[in-house]
């Protein structure tokens, strides 16, 4: 070897072979079949090739090309097998799993005739050269940026954030929304923006040219470096015009691709608005781009998923819960619905829950107000919720007792269970409040299944509802117990004038502050403190300061339910009355100067003492002071001797086949040692369109309307009842029922007041 600067001698000449196998950078050669005929030492050490193993016939994937790219190597076959070059970037894993970039140019190799015989693969791990190592700190931040969000608009947003002004001056990310290329982000270094109807804005639809590079790069699927003949291609003359006064130098464009599918191009530009030391960009630059292409498209891709997954979570969460309440006489409601937030990686498992609220109409104005929460996330509690939400509607709209609703609902619950894997079944417990409230007494009445006191607010003060009962959850049972120790209680209680009640479910109060544990008593103080600073605002304002009153993270949904009482338009009168027939026009009486002083249309009020009459009516025939008791023989079900009974002391069945109408009851009148007994109430309730009117008596059974032969004189009570207003129903109560009917206060929000139905009732007055 001679000295350095001297020419070589014939002597000192390495062997072609010699040079291959001492050059730093792998050398492969494929043929026509795409199948391996030659590699040097540093290609089996770069692509990982395992000892022994004989590779020579193998196709080129097989030398360890990433699936992701698969397709991509086969383009390079293709392209280079028709007699061009070609650059790109691979993903390979190595025959130690594990995985690094690979920068390679392929040419073709020509044989005699000057035909492609196959393809020369020259390659090397890209980010190698110190000039990209620099940037190893980008390449890592944009790592962590992308890990840390599961959001598609953050994870855009922060990825452009990273990149200007580090490494570009401009940032331009276009997903695709089916055919339609969209841009997303646009993001500029030194707080520049581009003059309106120049440059595509966010949200609008982008078109590129043909011959421009985003195009070409979108085509090929490869990373593409324009710094030459930028402007030549531009959208528009004002693109252009802009583009040459902010001095755009060089662009890249990277195609963003994940799972085999494009979701769009990524495009970053250098100009004049920074100052740097390059202005242009070269292949290590084009090899860090592709690189992170590479992950921000599996970030998107993750984030879409993600989203609709959270969409779909979101929506039947949703589902089950009620997005709005009819107007309630009495009470103004606001509620809110907040899902927990992804906690460690779990995305929709901790979104959706088991938390519900609802406000039920009931009988004569009351509402059923309920909150609760199934224990658990995921579907699984949000279907359980479901059901037991739709459940308990049934049974409140059934007019049962809070108790009673609690006891059905514990049973329900415990035929929801799931296997536990064990041989067992796990039942989920629940928590449970349910309220009927009645506007025109302010009474609560209520049964409480473990479930946290809602917060009374006043004028005065923010303190806990003093709940007197509260029982075992839904679903739990004593240890070794069979089930019948569990027993619901219920008590009532009469709210302040004007009192708001604040329901809401345990997410509210155990939410984890950053760095540190949920500390649900401080919270509470919190809660109370702020909902005491908007106590004079209205229930909106308040839902909105309880939720974000509590600071930290939604590890578990939350649902809250404000409730404010109000007593504007409402008004009540009420009597006790005989069950004699001559306290039926009395009865009458007393609704319509009830509903003169109260504003009723003329007609309405008409219709509604028809109505009074024939509920009254039903009352005074079959009303009882005595319990009715039954005894099970022989044949069937008997019930004990009434004072109307016809049969001597057999079945007496509830209906409205009389014959001798209130003849029969004045004889019994006049036949009872002590016709005071008997008596029944009427109380007539006011609301802001609406009246009600309910008869109160001592008969444990429930009426029901029977179909009357054509010859029948009575039996058509309760079927004018039925058709003539908006609600009828009849509820059990301690020591007897009620019969109840709503009417509008005016005509034209009436229901079956048109000729027809209006000649029935006439006809049913003259009987």
């Amino acid at each position: 070897m001679t000295r350095w600067g001297e020419p070589f001698r014939e002597s000192d000449a390495l062997a072609t072979a010699e040079v291959v196998d001492q050059a730093q950078i792998a050398i492969v050669v494929i043929d026509r079949f795409s199948l391996l005929r030659y590699w040097n030492p540093y290609a089996r050490e770069l692509f990982g090739f395992v000892d022994g193993r004989d590779y020579v016939g193998m196709s080129l994937l097989d030398i360890g090309i990433h699936e992701s790219d698969r397709e991509h190597a086969s383009q390079l076959a293709r392209r280079v097998l028709r007699g061009e070059p070609w650059e790109g970037t691979f993903a390979v894993l190595k025959g130690d799993a594990t995985w690094i970039h690979v920068r390679a140019q392929a040419v073709p190799m020509l044989d005699e005739a000057g035909e492609v015989d196959g393809i020369a693969l020259i390659a090397r791990e890209a980010l190698r050269s110190g000039r990209v190592e620099e940037q190893y700190g980008l390449l890592e931040r944009i790592g962590s940026r992308l890990a840390g969000s599961l959001e598609l608009d953050s994870t855009v947003k922060g990825v452009a954030g990273i990149l200007v002004p580090q490494f570009a001056d401009h940032c331009f990310i276009d997903l695709y929304d089916h055919e339609r290329l969209v841009r997303q982000v646009s993001v500029h270094a030194e707080g520049w923006e581009p003059p309106p109807r120049t440059w595509y804005e966010v949200g609008d639809e982008v078109r590129y040219p043909e011959r421009h590079f985003v195009t070409q790069s979108l085509r090929r699927l490869e990373t593409v470096v324009s710094s030459e003949h930028l402007y030549e291609s531009s959208p528009n003359d004002r693109s252009d015009r802009v583009s040459r006064q902010v001095g755009v130098t060089s662009a890249i464009a990277a195609p963003l691709r994940a799972r085999g599918e494009v979701l769009g191009v990524l495009t970053l530009a250098l100009s004049g608005l920074s100052p740097r030391q390059k202005s242009s960009y070269g292949g290590f630059d084009r090899d860090l781009v592709g690189a992170i292409a590479s992950r921000v498209a599996l970030a998107i891709d993750n984030a879409r998923l993600y989203e609709e997954e959270r969409g779909t979570a979101l929506a039947f969460q949703k589902s089950l819960l009620p997005s709005d309440f009819p107007t309630l006489d009495g009470l103004t409601l606001a509620h809110r619905y907040l899902p927990a937030g992804p906690i460690n990686g779990r995305g929709l498992q901790a979104q959706v829950g088991g938390d519900f609220y609802d406000a039920i109409p009931l009988s004569a104005g009351r509402v059923g107000l309920v909150i609760g929460d199934v224990e658990g996330r995921g579907p699984h509690a949000a279907a359980v919720m479901g059901q037991l939400r739709a459940a308990l509607r049934a049974f409140a709209q059934a007019d049962r007792e809070p108790a009673d609703i609690l006891r059905e609902l514990d049973e329900w619950v415990r035929r929801l269970g799931i296997p536990d894997g064990n041989g067992g079944v796990w039942i989920p417990s629940v928590s449970c409040l349910y309220m009927v409230y009645d506007a025109w007494s302010r009474e609560l009445s209520y049964a409480n299944a473990g479930h946290a006191p809602p917060l009374l607010v006043t004028s005065d003060s923010v303190e806990t509802l003093d709940l007197e009962v509260t029982d075992r959850m839904l679903g739990v049972r004593a240890k070794g117990g069979s089930g019948e120790d569990i027993v619901y209680h219920q008590a009532d209680l009469r709210l302040p004038i004007g009192a708001t009640l604040v329901m809401y479910t345990d997410g509210l109060v155990d939410r984890r502050p950053v760095g540190g544990e949920p500390d649900p008593e401080g919270a509470l103080v919190r809660l109370k403190e702020r909902v005491s600073e908007v106590a004079d605002k209205d229930v909106e304002q308040i839902a909105e300061a309880a939720v974000y009153s509590v600071p930290g993270e939604l590890e578990d949904d939350t649902a809250l339910l404000v409730v404010r009482t109000h007593s504007e338009e409402l008004a009540l009168r009420e009597g006790w009355f005989p069950s004699e027939a001559s306290t039926v026009g009395a009865a009458r009486h007393l609704a319509a100067d009830t509903f003169k002083e109260w504003g009723v249309d003329r007609d309405q009020a008409e219709l509604a003492c028809l109505l009074v009459s024939e509920i009254v009516t039903n009352v005074v025939i079959h009303a009882t002071p005595h319990p009715v008791h039954r005894e099970f023989t022989g044949a069937g079900v008997l019930d004990s001797e009434s004072p109307l009974s016809s049969n001597g002391g057999g079945a007496d069945e509830f209906d409205e086949d009389w014959s001798d109408l209130l003849e029969a009851v004045a004889e019994e009148d006049e036949s009872s040692e002590d016709p005071a007994e008997k008596e029944f109430l009427l109380r007539l309730r006011r609301g802001a369109n609406a009246i009600w009117v309910e008869v109160f008596d001592h008969d444990l059974r429930l009426p029901r309307i029977r179909s009357a032969a054509a010859d029948d004189e009575g039996g058509r009570g309760l079927y004018l009842v039925e058709q003539l207003a908006s609600r009828w129903g009849s509820r059990p109560t301690p020591d007897g029922k009620a019969v109840w009917f709503e009417m509008p206060m005016h005509a034209d929000g009436s229901e079956g007041t048109d000729g027809d139905a209006r000649e029935e009732p006439e006809r049913a007055a003259e009987r």
